[in-house]
């Protein structure tokens, strides 16, 4: 049946109007999803994505009097110590990724010549501009200053671990450097993974 529209004053006049997206979906399409490019997964401590998070943990779990990213420098220290002993124990290499250079280009080379049914392939590292806890200073009521904690942007170095799975093919961790460590995996896709998943479904939109 055709919709239309039609008035009380006018009722000789009718209007038809075409169905929208929704509707057609819903009729006549159906989606087929046999891969997937890539999925990401992000990891972090939800308590550590806030300034106040980071000044408790500071005052609370280290003990200090007042909170300052200072404090976790020595925790970044040993975290890239123990990023580097992990590549030499490995006999790895790191691939320090130029400027522009695309990082996927660089894996896949490195792929092919990659002897084993999974493990690390390589690390890389790239300098990339992350959100980070840092330390100002504010001026405090009795007039003289105290360290802060605020979020903002740096420029810091960020470790890639390439790796192949023997199960669902290439995939990469990214680390950030700088306390608190936030990082991210990288599925880049295997076309088993959502063979023959049928959708038909209108509740996309």
């Amino acid at each position: 049946m055709t919709p239309y529209w039609s008035t009380n004053a006018q009722p000789e006049l009718t209007v038809n109007i075409a169905p929208n997206l929704a509707q057609l979906q819903q009729q006549h399409v159906a989606l087929e999803l046999e891969s997937i490019d890539r999925m990401y997964l992000n990891a972090y401590v939800p308590q550590l994505t806030t300034a106040e998070g980071i000044a408790a943990f500071c005052r609370g779990y280290l003990g200090h009097r007042f909170a300052s990213t200072k404090q976790a420098v020595a925790m970044t220290k040993a975290f890239i110590k123990k990023i580097q002993e992990f590549i030499q124990r490995e006999g790895l290499e790191l691939v320090r990724f130029e400027k522009g250079q695309r990082k996927d280009d660089v894996m896949q080379e490195r792929l092919r010549h990659f002897n084993h049914e999974e493990g690390v392939v390589f690390v890389g590292v790239a300098q990339e501009k992350v959100r980070v806890p840092r330390t100002t200073r504010i001026r405090s009521a009795s007039g003289g200053t105290i360290p802060w904690i605020i979020y903002s942007t740096a420029m810091v170095n960020v470790y890639y671990f390439y790796c192949r799975d023997r199960d669902f093919g290439p995939f990469f961790l990214k680390f950030c450097s700088y306390f608190p460590y936030s990082a991210k995996l990288c599925l880049n896709g295997h076309e088993s993974l959502l063979s023959g998943y049928y959708l038909n479904n209108s509740n996309w939109l």
